[in-house]
């Protein structure tokens, strides 16, 4: 897809993750929606190059979604693309559905349950090195979010891939500066990030994380990297696309009701025309 194409994309993505919610409602609309363009360059840029075809081949490109409270988007992703019937989508957070609030294993496409922040990085470090040892050519991409890399767990694992030269991963940072609750800057001070990743020997790339043409060369650039791992600093906006949403901390979770609801649909309508 060429970028236009990529941004009409992302924005159906939103238009049906937030329908997503409002049937359930439930969901973290917030950091959904700031990764959105993020995984729409992943799935439909060429870059993972996944297909149901070869959800289980062991030469596969890996995703491994860390931040999993915001799967939102993920879910439609690979609704779309044929990793299971888009009527599943009309079943997120309903009794009985394989579609829950944090994404697992079980899910086609899914490759580890996540969302019990810091956990995701460390896994994506050892199926990097499980490729170097095994010769085998994949590459393992770890969607992280700022706020999640308050997780120490999240620094030993950037130590570990360091120390093992894992050229062959890539942590993207979805930097939307917002956690739960507050500010990152608010709780985890004024170093930025992707100080943190240089000082922990890792080749940094920053990017504005809803600009595709950045985007893809953030990625390419990251590919490129010869003899240690890449962190990818997406600068983002935590509930991108909807104004009452972009940087507010009560939009980290919450389903849009009323009036509220009738304009987040709007606003996204309104961009698909665009």
């Amino acid at each position: 897809m060429n970028k236009d194409e990529l941004e009409r994309k992302a924005k159906r993505i939103r238009s049906k993750a937030l329908e997503m919610c409002i049937n359930a409602g439930k969901g973290h609309l917030g950091g959904s929606f700031s990764c959105t363009d993020i995984l729409v360059a992943l799935y439909y840029g060429d870059i993972l190059n996944a297909s149901p075809l070869f959800k289980d081949n062991p030469d596969r490109n890996r995703l491994i979604f860390s931040k999993g409270h915001a799967m939102l988007s993920l879910y439609v992703i690979l609704g779309d693309l044929g990793f299971f019937d888009t009527k599943e989508l009309e079943t997120y957070g309903k009794n009985g559905t394989m579609l829950g609030d944090h994404p697992d294993h079980m899910i086609p496409g899914i490759e580890i349950a996540s969302g019990s922040l810091g956990h995701g990085l460390s896994i994506a470090c050892g199926l990097a090195l499980s490729a170097k040892m095994n010769n085998r050519n994949f590459l393992t991409v770890a969607i992280l979010g700022d706020a999640e890399c308050n997780e120490g767990s999240v620094w030993e694992a950037a130590m570990f891939g360091q120390n093992y030269k894992l050229d062959n991963l890539i942590a993207v940072i979805d930097n939307n500066k917002l956690g739960a609750t507050d500010f990152t800057g608010n709780f985890s001070g004024s170093v930025l990030m992707e100080d943190k990743w240089q000082s922990f020997g890792w080749q940094t790339i920053k990017i504005e994380g809803h600009n595709f043409r950045d985007i893809l060369s953030g990625f390419e650039r990251a590919k490129q990297s010869k003899d240690r791992p890449t962190a990818i600093i997406a600068e983002t906006i935590k509930g991108k696309g909807v104004s009452f949403m972009e940087n507010k901390a009560n939009w980290h979770h919450g389903a849009p009701k009323g009036e509220l609801a009738i304009k987040a649909r709007q606003e996204l309508a309104d961009t698909e025309e665009q």
